[in-house]
Parts: C-alpha cells; sequence; structure tokens
C-alpha cells in the first residue's frame, strides 16, 4: 500500500506538471470546445480547450512505466486498454475540432470501435489464466465459476461503462471527481481482495499481478486530482471524450481483471443513475411525446433547476463517497 500511495502523490506531480504547457498549448491553437445548441446556459463554456483527457493519459502512462515490474502485466494491459478506449475518444474530438461541429465519429462509428476493443479484451480475460473466469461475490470474495460467460459479460460491461463516463462528463469536474472516487475505491477493494487471497495462501504471481492493479488505480488517482486542479468550475480545460472513455475503459479494467466487476453498480451508482436517466428520457418521449426530465442527462435537469454547478458536483462526489464507505466496510 505504501508504494501504492508514492505512486498517487508522484502521478499528481507528473500530471500537473504536464497539465500547465499542454493546456498553454491547447489555447493557442485555440482547440476549444463546441458547445451544443440545447445546452444553451453553458455558452460561457464555448471555446475552453478540450482534448484534456490526454494530460491524465500522458501522466498515467509515465507513471506506469516507471513501476513496471515482472508481475505487472494485468497493470500493463489495464493501460493498454486505457489508451485504446482514449484513443477512440481522441478521433471522436479531433474530428469536432477539425471540422468545427459537435458531431465527431458517429453512433455505429463509436459503437464498432469501443465492441471491438470490448471483444479483445474479453477473449483476453476468458484465455488468461491471470484474469478469474468467474464472479466474485461482493462482500463476501466468495467466488461463482462463469466459464465462456465471462466473455459476453465483459463485453457488455466494457461498453455500459465507457458510454456511462462518457454521459456523466456534462459538468465541470464532475466525470473527474466521481471517477477519482470509484478508482480509489477499487484499488482499496483490490487491496483487500489481494490481502484475502495472501491469508488463504494464494500464488506470489496472482498477489503480485493484483498489487500491481492497486499501483495503477492510485496512481490514476493522483493523474485525476491534478487533473481536477484545473477541470473544476470555472474549468480551464475539459477532458474530451479522449478522456471520458478512457476512464470508463480504466474503471472497467480493474474490474473485471480483479475480478470485482460485480461491484460496479454500486462503486459506479452515480454513472448507472446518468446512463437510466438517459434511457428513460428517450423512452417517455418517444412513447408520450413528452420529456420525463427537464433535460438528460441527470445533472443538466437539476442545472434547469437552478441547481449550481458545484453544489450538483459536491452531492453526485458525497454520494459516491458514501457509498464506497459502505462497500468497503462491509467487506472488510
Amino acid at each position: 500500500m505504501k508504494i501504492a500511495l508514492v505512486a498517487l502523490l508522484l502521478a499528481f506531480i507528473v500530471t500537473f506538471c504536464l497539465a500547465i504547457p499542454i493546456i498553454r498549448y491547447l489555447r493557442k491553437k485555440k482547440l476549444g470546445q463546441n458547445i451544443l445548441e440545447y445546452v444553451d446556459f453553458h455558452n460561457s463554456k464555448q471555446g475552453t480547450p478540450t482534448m484534456g483527457g490526454l494530460i491524465f493519459l500522458l501522466g498515467l502512462s509515465i507513471v506506469a512505466i516507471i513501476f513496471y515490474n515482472d508481475n505487472s502485466f494485468l497493470m500493463f494491459m489495464t493501460l493498454l486498454v486505457t489508451l485504446g478506449y482514449g484513443l477512440i475518444g481522441f478521433l471522436d474530438d479531433f474530428i469536432k475540432l477539425k471540422f468545427n461541429r459537435n458531431l465527431g465519429l458517429t453512433p455505429i462509428q463509436k459503437i464498432i470501435g469501443q465492441g471491438g476493443l470490448a471483444l479483445i479484451v474479453a477473449l483476453f480475460c476468458y484465455n488468461s489464466p491471470l484474469v478469474p473466469n468467474a464472479i466474485i461475490v461482493p462482500f463476501s470474495f466468495y467466488e461463482i465459476e462463469i466459464g465462456a460467460w465471462i466473455i459476453p459479460i465483459v463485453f457488455f460491461l466494457y461498453l455500459a461503462v465507457s458510454n456511462a463516463v462518457n454521459l456523466t462528463d456534462g459538468l465541470d469536474g464532475l466525470a473527474s471527481s466521481v471517477s477519482a472516487i470509484a478508482i480509489l475505491s477499487f484499488g482499496i477493494l483490490i487491496f483487500l481482495y489481494s490481502s484475502w487471497l495472501y491469508n488463504y495462501g494464494a500464488g506470489s504471481v496472482i498477489i503480485g499481478e493484483l498489487n500491481s492493479l492497486v499501483l495503477i488505480s492510485f496512481a490514476f488517482v493522483g493523474c485525476l486530482l491534478a487533473f481536477l486542479m484545473f477541470n473544476t468550475n470555472k474549468a480551464k480545460i475539459f477532458m474530451g471524450d479522449v478522456g471520458s472513455l478512457a476512464i470508463g475503459g480504466f474503471i472497467n479494467s480493474v474490474a473485471v481483471f480483479s475480478g470485482l466487476y460485480l461491484y460496479l453498480p454500486f462503486i459506479c451508482l452515480m454513472f448507472v443513475i446518468t446512463t437510466i436517466s438517459v434511457i428513460l428520457q428517450v423512452f417517455y418521449y418517444k412513447k408520450t411525446k413528452k420529456r420525463l426530465f427537464l433535460m438528460a442527462p441527470l445533472h443538466h435537469h437539476f442545472e434547469k433547476k437552478g441547481v449550481t454547478e458545484n453544489k450538483i458536483v459536491v452531492c453526485y462526489s458525497i454520494i459516491s463517497i458514501l457509498i464506497s464507505v459502505v462497500c468497503i466496510y462491509f467487506t472488510i
């Protein structure tokens, strides 16, 4: 755990130092966000530099390379998958900026990219001896073997989580703060699981691989905390799809590679609620031609009701912290 805390601190310093010149460069190149017409109350944010996810992805990559060792293959795979989803987001952001429009990749192109990468990871999970082909029951660490069912489960989770984070990225600091809490929670849960396996005589390779997931989780928390220094209201930079899709890929990777993915609905509750609000809005409108919420996702509904951005972010973060504390408490 001490080395993980060192990784967090180092990641914070590295990412903070990277952020300043990168933000200046993006501002100089006028790579600013185009605000959607229906989110007219965010017009003041027009032109704010975007693609800030590059900052914490670069910081995470540097720290992961520094701490890489012989028992860090799952850490390497987590970084690789994270960068893969970040690349899809980067292409989406780049097209938007290049052609000065709100639409980057089409929904079909995004799904193909995300789904293709998800399928590769699912097949890796099924064939790798380092990844349990089992569901680990929350609060007990009891394993239920699922065999080949891990392929469709992992495939679905990658699509769901990456898009859920993307939908939540709508307010200054919202996705960054909720994601940092979720990733820290998974880091702690994986540490508890690793300690439990150690007490029951698990092999050193598995323990080492799980500990590498703890390390990269804490490192990413440090990256996101540094990014939040520039992303809180009023944001100097947005993470863009390159950031939100990458975060979704990361959260899912540490959950899936550790076998703790049944914790996702709890730890990522605010992402789940955000996604459900969009689904309900679309379904309700198709049925009644009326809106269930003033605007979806849910955080925009609260904005329309007059709640400030900062208050929404704080409330989302507090709820995330409380749920995480409960999950960790009943897991110990």
